[in-house]
């Protein structure tokens, strides 16, 4: 919270991540749904980009140290399962 670039980059970050996931939902759905927490992501998203006057860096580093290293967890697995299926 002392760093206004960091947090600023980490929230542009998370909103990539979260348009991303978003178009997954949207034009692959089947593989959306097993992403754990890929509506709240998107949810967090749309936060980031249209409310953002309300955004609390609290919530942001809460949810960067407890759900980001499982999300990563889970695009590897699918990415891999999407590569030996090819």
């Amino acid at each position: 919270m002392r760093d206004d670039l960091l947090q600023a980059g980490v929230e542009r970050k998370l909103e990539i991540v979260g348009e991303a996931l978003g178009k997954l939902r949207r034009f692959f759905p089947d593989l959306a749904e097993n992403i754990a927490g890929l509506n709240q992501a998107v949810g967090m998203r749309n936060v980031l980009a249209h409310e953002y006057g309300t955004v609390n860096p609290i919530m942001v580093w809460d949810t960067v140290q407890l759900h980001v290293p499982d999300l990563i967890v889970v695009l590897i697995a699918l990415e891999r399962e999407l590569e030996g299926g090819q």
